[in-house]
């Protein structure tokens, strides 16, 4: 495996001073690392990338690093899968651009591969289609989280990024870097940390400069144009109309939704308000709440705010800065043709974020 690499200097940077770095509590030489993943990649025939929920560029671009790593250690049958749908304009248009040969999980067998990996999150059936009680053999992740567990366990939360993770495999491995994947890394990297604006660390900085050279910067101003649908801006522009202020607090409804996506985008734009610092927008979407979350204020814990007020009826929590849940309905599932208790729901989760926002103000 060899390729154009430049000064190693540079990609170490982001290492501890004695070339450690911390993983999931222990210093872990990078080298070694990717040794371990190299031992089971080496050995294996098949291998199914298994992407979260809604999959954003983050988690694909870290799920195309990976095929690409297996790919050069010898496997010879790579499938790439996702949970949900890719409703986000960018995140359809990272797909359609880098041709990322991604496809439903519904179709899905782990039995039928030699390996299971998951890129960008770490528990089955926590944001993702896979049953439970299935065994990974491979977790490469950045979200804080418990319970992980894996047989390669690579679980860096103080990274703001899993394609920084991949970024520092791909130059340990001295594997050269076409035009399309530096691209989608690079991209990945700078719409999870918004631009090197939120939870970005010198491990980010590190990777995009590493990347820089080869990505293509036309490619990256198209990704970040991409234009919105009628259905995302329904819902943003729904969350503006229907937000609640208090203090420097935000909670807006985006009402019923077929875009989760549009979520995000909104819990984004809403934090531009003047004298808010921390908003939380949620949606019906099919029988579910899907609820996103972010803040500016360097005291909140935005997903430790998520988890406290959600996670005990669903799935809920995340990052310092950005956080997010899902909170199935049962049989309480709204209807256009029941509107009122759509309402008494929406009028629950209004009261339960800011009862949870309240405690860190």
């Amino acid at each position: 495996m060899t390729g154009e690499t430049g000064d190693t200097g540079a990609m170490n940077q982001p290492l501890q001073e004695d070339g450690s770095i911390e993983i999931d509590n222990n210093a872990v030489d990078v080298t070694t690392r990717v040794d371990a993943l190299l031992d089971i990649l080496q050995t294996s025939q098949s291998l199914a990338i298994i992407c979260h929920n809604n999959p954003d560029p983050d988690c694909l671009a870290s799920a195309l690093a990976l095929d690409h790593i297996a790919e050069e250690a010898g496997v010879e049958h790579i499938d790439i899968y996702h949970g949900g749908e890719i409703t986000h304009q960018q995140n359809r248009a990272m797909v359609n651009v880098f041709d990322i040969p991604t496809e439903s999980y519904a179709g899905a067998t782990p039995s039928d591969y030699d390996r299971l990996a998951f890129v960008d999150h770490g528990v089955p059936g926590r944001n993702n289609e896979v049953p439970a009680e299935t065994s990974v053999d491979i977790v490469i992740d950045h979200h804080p989280t418990d319970d992980v567990d894996a047989q390669y366990l690579d679980h860096q939360p103080d990274i703001g990024a899993t394609a920084t993770i991949m970024v520092e495999y791909l130059y340990a491995l001295d594997l050269a870097l076409d035009e399309r994947l530096a691209t989608a890394l690079l991209f990945g990297i700078r719409r999870e940390t918004l631009g090197f604006m939120r939870g970005v660390t010198e491990a980010e900085y590190a990777a995009a400069q590493h990347l820089h050279a080869k990505a293509d910067t036309d490619t990256l101003r198209t990704l970040a144009d991409s234009l919105f649908t009628g259905i995302t801006l329904d819902a943003i522009g729904q969350a503006v109309l229907n937000r609640r202020v208090r203090g420097p607090c935000l909670a807006a409804s985006a009402g019923r939704t077929s875009e989760r996506d549009a979520l995000p985008q909104a819990a984004d734009y809403l934090l531009n308000l003047e004298g808010v610092s921390t908003t939380v927008v949620f949606g019906f979407i099919d029988d579910s709440i899907h609820l996103s979350a972010r803040t500016r204020n360097t005291h909140v814990h935005i997903g430790e705010v998520i988890e406290e007020a959600f996670d005990d009826d669903g799935s809920a929590g995340g990052h310092r800065e950005m956080a997010g849940g899902v909170v199935p309905l049962g049989p309480f599932t709204p209807s256009g043709a029941d509107e009122t208790v759509e309402r008494i729901v929406t009028e629950a989760v209004y009261s339960r974020a800011f009862d949870a926002l309240q405690e860190w103000y």
